[in-house]
């Protein structure tokens, strides 16, 4: 069987789902652009990989008893899918 012209243009429209990271610390940063990734697998492990990152770039920042690092993460329709939570305790 051959693809027709119509067969093409379904497969060149379809696009991967967009997952949006915020993040919660100091201040809030709201993910307006996202990214498209397949699934919600990938999803997680981008959220894994990026929480790794920021938290190495706080530099010390993040204190005991100070205020919880997260990121929350969001499919196109704003569903939650996952939260990552950091939260420092300081043992007396």
């Amino acid at each position: 069987m051959t693809e027709g012209p119509a067969r093409r243009a379904v497969v060149e429209e379809w696009t991967m789902p967009r997952y949006f990271f915020h993040v919660y610390h100091d201040r809030t940063e709201l993910d307006d652009e996202g990214e498209e990734l397949p699934d919600v697998q990938a999803a997680w492990r981008e959220a894994t990989v990026t929480t790794g990152q920021i938290i190495q770039d706080l530099d010390g920042r993040l204190r005991p008893g100070g205020k919880d690092w997260r990121m929350e993460v969001t499919d196109e329709f704003a569903n939650p899918l996952y939260v990552i939570r950091i939260h420092a305790d300081k043992r007396t």
